[in-house]
């Protein structure tokens, strides 16, 4: 049994549907589990509530942690911690192994040009520093003995189920496909790295049946050579028939537009993903797992 913790969101839809190349297996966990392939085990659970945890991980050999949670950071605060801690109870009760799906908040904002998994971790920001407590709280429980874990990190993503949760399509690709002007933020000039939803799920399902995994942390495959601002939305308006009108909002405008929009004003303090080159490096996963991952121009193309 591999179960998916969080199994509602954009990677926890795209991994119930490579799972079944390792497993017939497959049990789905959310609020309101819905089926992907059609012949999962669905298991509807709060994660924040421990003994409901522990009922949907058990008799798991797998477990997958994918959960997305508002975008808010006293939410952040108040619900991660728990989350991970139940998580890494269940597991350990089961005897289950885990998989964490991490991003990348926790890195020091110095090692956007560069992000590989020995980046500096001193995190700036309050979703960041929320980020390393609980993987710090993962870790610990690895070095205890008391489950076996691994990390599957991510860029900000795109693709399929993305939806309103990426950058790309919210902010670039629906403003342009209604004639209107894209949306960027901080620089059009800098490079920034996004991974493609299906290879977050591939990597993170290889991750997860692979013994060489355990107890590392991997950054997903996500293509080389990632465009500017200016070239995904040049590249996108092309795509749609569309001129690319842009409007750019640096840290100021962001701060003013969080008067009116809660997403805005929490979206302040990660503007340092934006306002300097962003490469996510995924060298070790591909060279270790012989993974090509998914060019842009292939991705951009399968989101029209």
């Amino acid at each position: 049994m591999q179960t998916i913790l969080g199994a509602g969101g954009a990677i926890g839809k795209e991994l119930a549907k490579v799972l079944p190349q390792y497993t017939d297996q497959v049990r789905l966990v959310a609020r309101n589990p819905k089926a992907v392939v059609g012949n999962e085990e669905l298991v509807s659970a709060d994660l924040l509530d421990l003994e409901a945890t522990k009922a949907a991980v058990q008799g798991s050999e797998v477990v997958y942690l994918c959960v997305g949670l508002t975008y808010n950071i006293k939410v952040w605060q108040n619900s991660w911690p728990r989350i991970m801690s139940n998580t890494i109870e269940a597991c350990a009760d089961a005897k289950a192994k885990l998989v964490f799906f991490d991003n990348i908040y926790m890195y020091h904002p110095s090692e956007m040009s560069n992000i590989t998994e020995d980046s500096k971790k001193d995190p700036q920001s309050e979703k960041g520093k929320v980020r390393l407590g609980i993987l710090n709280q993962l870790w610990a429980a690895h070095k205890e003995g008391r489950i076996q874990a691994t990390v599957a990190r991510s860029a900000d993503f795109y693709g399929p189920n993305a939806g309103s949760v990426s950058v790309l399509e919210e902010a670039v690709l629906k403003p342009l496909q209604k004639g209107k002007a894209a949306n960027w933020f901080g620089s059009l000039k800098n490079p920034h790295s996004f991974t493609y939803t299906i290879d977050a799920a591939k990597g993170t399902a290889i991750l997860g049946n692979s013994e060489i995994a355990w107890g590392e942390e991997w950054h997903l495959p996500t293509a080389k050579n990632p465009l500017t601002g200016k070239e995904y939305i040049e590249t996108l308006a092309a795509l749609v028939g569309a001129k690319p009108k842009t409007q750019v909002a640096g840290k100021g405008i962001l701060r003013i537009l969080g008067w009116f929009n809660p997403i805005m004003k929490e979206f302040v303090e990660m503007i340092y993903q934006y306002d300097r080159p962003y490469y996510f490096n995924s060298d070790k996963f591909e060279s270790t797992f012989k993974y090509t991952a998914v060019s842009y121009q292939e991705g951009l193309k399968s989101l029209i």
